[in-house]
């Protein structure tokens, strides 16, 4: 996107049936692991370790690469509160942008509250040194982690990859620095080399100084070369052969000048896209909008997935949804993306922009108070969200030597969100106030008047007369103890008041 519109502020007869038997145990087990450890590409698709195909579905938490040299938000909240957030809403991934003023000496993160214990543990340390917490925590909740680097210094987006004060080879450096820092940490599974290229950047023309994709190419074989299991995420440029679009979101010239590194399957193609709370673009004024979108991705970057050239992710796409535009851009781009119940892992990969309230031409996912989720915002994203995966370990909510018994125990919490008198929209809050993690719950609620759901997101429902069960999605059955999950749905008519409800664990 148009930087300057933006930021504000996972026996042969006896021995066959016991063969068989052990086989479809592991094959049990690995299913269940869907995620683990490094990953790499195969066609179009993002493999595990394993060879099991994964989808990211994650949402983009930036601030490293402002001045406050941190995540944002923590002001207001613990950082591991986020996180847990994060994963209740069935984001399994998250993209952490940065800026080369992390590696700085003497820089250290500002604006964090410490008070009545919050982000305690991170007291005392540099940007980087918070940054490795939070890789942590993310990786014991069984989140995955890209680092994005966003930007040479915090004062603002570059169209190259360097500038006079960060050439080329601090850029390099510091991203061997961060693969070296994570090496074995396969939370973090790959890093997107630069944000946004922008004209003058150029792909295939053969000028080292503005080629991004030779650029991409020398940076992407450097951070190889210190861990050959990360993917390298390389984004789109503005202009290819006259034809302009997103910064960052012109992928056209991968056709003829595809990504070449030292090791095979790590490239991910990266596009951004966004609405026109950002910026205008001719397709939206289309009379055939949106009909003309697929065209239009297809064009710019869908090609690639649907040609099995390589995984596309979108690594931003947002809006403030004020429009009737935005709200149909918005679910279009869902629809071609590719609904995870219908194609699996399969589809396109995705990081929407963003977690934070504060960016100024798309808002978050989170609102002003940085606690409320916007479940309209959200709830469009149900579809293509995907199962989280394992943990890395030494985040048990059971603690140190917990068997892990216990009893599983829910609670849920109801609330109107708004009402206009011919209908409403409520969220429930599932809490697992037990001893145990959660792998499955169901509410239910009974309406003293004649309230119908009309659509609901991030769980599944039936209703008989006006008595309503929900049951989990498949991202948000999983709650560790003292945590939460939420889910919205959107009702008629409206003046229902709270009723009652009911949590059921498994």
């Amino acid at each position: 996107m148009f930087r300057s519109l933006r930021r504000a502020l996972c026996a042969a007869a006896l021995l066959l049936p016991l063969l068989v038997g052990a086989q479809t145990a592991h094959a049990a087990e690995t299913k269940a692991d869907a995620g683990a450890g490094y990953w790499h590409t195969s066609g179009r698709q993002i493999l595990d370790a394993s060879g099991q195909p994964v989808r990211i579905a994650g949402i983009n938490w930036f601030g490293f690469e402002t001045s406050n040299h941190v995540v944002h938000g923590l002001w207001s909240r613990d950082y591991k509160s986020m996180i847990d957030q994060m994963k209740s809403l069935g984001y399994n991934t998250i993209r952490i942008p940065f800026s080369d003023d992390i590696f700085k000496a003497g820089t250290v993160p500002n604006s964090i509250d410490f008070s009545s214990g919050k982000n305690a543990d991170l007291q005392g340390l540099s940007s980087l040194g918070v940054l490795d917490r939070i890789v942590s925590y993310a990786g014991q909740d069984g989140l995955k982690v890209i680092l994005d680097r966003h930007r040479p210094d915090s004062g603002g987006q570059s169209a190259l990859w360097y500038t006079a004060a960060v050439p080329e080879s601090t850029w390099i450096a510091n991203l061997k620095a961060l693969a070296t820092r994570y090496k074995g940490q396969d939370t973090v599974v790959g890093i997107d080399l630069h944000n946004e290229p922008h004209d003058p950047a150029c792909w295939g023309c053969g000028d080292t100084a503005t080629d991004w994709r030779l650029a991409a190419q020398r940076a992407g074989n450097a951070v190889l070369g210190i861990n050959p299991d990360l993917l390298i995420f390389v984004e789109g440029v503005q202009t290819f052969n006259g034809v302009s679009g997103w910064w960052g979101g012109n992928l056209m010239g991968v056709a003829q000048y595809p990504v070449q590194l030292s090791v095979a399957n790590r490239v991910v193609y990266s596009a951004h896209d966004y609405a026109t709370s950002v910026a205008q673009q001719s397709w939206f004024s289309d009379p055939s909008f949106p009909a003309n979108m697929p065209g239009i991705w297809d064009k710019y970057w869908g090609y690639i997935f649907k040609q099995n050239i390589a995984p596309v992710w979108v690594g931003e796409f947002g809006t403030t949804l004020q429009s009737t535009v935005d709200q149909k851009w918005l679910a279009a781009l869902v629809s071609y993306l590719r609904p995870t119940s219908t194609y699996g892992a399969d589809s396109f990969h995705w990081t929407f922009w963003s977690w934070n309230p504060n960016s100024g031409d798309t808002g978050g996912i989170l609102k002003d108070d940085w606690q409320t989720v916007d479940t309209v915002k959200d709830g469009y994203l149900a579809s293509v969200k995907a199962p989280g995966f394992p943990g890395s370990g030494g985040g048990d909510p059971g603690g140190p030597g917990d068997p892990g018994g216990g009893t599983a125990a829910c609670t849920a919490t109801y609330s109107v969100s708004s009402d206009w008198g011919s209908g409403f929209n409520a969220e429930v809050k599932v809490t697992n106030s037990g001893s145990t993690a959660l792998s499955s719950w169901k509410v239910t609620w009974t309406w003293p008047g004649a309230q119908k759901v009309g659509s609901m997101w991030n769980a599944s429902y039936t209703q008989t007369s006006s008595t309503v069960t929900a049951t989990n999605a498949s991202h948000n059955g999983s709650i560790p103890a003292g945590g939460s999950a939420t889910f919205g749905f959107g009702g008629t008519p409206g003046g229902g008041g709270v009723p009652s409800v009911s949590c059921t664990a498994a």
